[in-house]
């Protein structure tokens, strides 16, 4: 479903990615893990289409995708980011916010299909009609990621979705994008500096080093201790515990 080729992504003289390759299966998750600063958000932002300098390939099902996206691919590709308030308009009810996306694509049926997205992340029907300030941060991110679904995409960017939320709540959260992912087949990338949280979710991931994926992994291998790179072995032992949070 994804690929992405020897990406270079400056910031004036700063090289902020440098030659990252990865691969993501159609229906498939991959973690990109790494301190503040290592390129692992920079490099989601380019594949989601937001940021429009730079160079290498991104593909999606073979398909280059051009430095500025056409309207089309906003609604395959999607993006939940890791504050649920500051994404979401204050001033909007939860019905407009979901119903912005289909209007502006010209998508038919909006009222079932907020209904349906409302359904789908587990969220009472009367929620629709509350503001972001009313619900929990748990509930704010579930209409992140209901906005998100409404598109019908195939492809999800998940930029520190739990990072803001409570031990217990990450967990729900979680267990829900698993869900989400093996019934609709959705692809993920996920971006986290917690390893506990990409090994619950991903099955592979790279890690992110001064701009650089210095080692790709399988989650197994991670929790084994089958490293190759030291940067991998010094995340891994700032890790309190790398099993995953919940059973699924």
């Amino acid at each position: 479903m994804i690929d992405v080729e020897h990406l270079r992504i400056r910031f004036g003289e700063r090289e902020a990615v440098k030659g990252v390759s990865f691969t993501v299966p159609t229906g498939d998750s991959f973690g990109i893990v790494g301190e503040s600063g290592s390129g692992k958000s920079t490099i989601l932002r380019a594949v989601a289409g937001l940021n429009e300098r730079w160079d290498g390939r991104i593909a999606f099902n073979g398909v280059n995708a051009p430095l500025k996206r056409p309207p089309a691919f906003f609604r395959k590709v999607q993006m939940v980011f890791q504050d649920p308030y500051g994404s979401l308009h204050p001033r909007q009810t939860i019905d407009r916010i979901l119903s912005e996306l289909p209007m502006v694509h010209g998508m038919p049926d909006i009222e079932q299909r907020v209904e349906k997205a409302l359904s789908d992340v587990a969220l009472p029907p009367t929620v629709r009609f509350r503001f972001p300030h009313q619900l929990s941060g748990g509930q704010r991110q579930r209409v992140a990621i209901a906005r998100a679904l409404i598109a019908e995409p195939e492809v999800i960017l998940l930029d520190e979705p739990t990072s803001a939320l409570d031990v217990s709540v990450q967990a729900e959260i979680l267990n829900l994008l698993v869900d989400l992912r093996r019934r609709r087949g959705l692809t993920y990338i996920l971006v986290s500096h917690n390893l506990a949280v990409v090994s619950h979710l991903c099955p592979r991931l790279g890690v992110m080093l001064d701009g650089e994926m210095v080692e790709q992994l399988s989650s197994d291998d991670l929790r084994a201790g089958r490293i190759k790179h030291p940067h991998t072995a010094e995340l891994r032992a700032l890790t309190v515990e790398l099993e995953d949070p919940v059973e699924v």
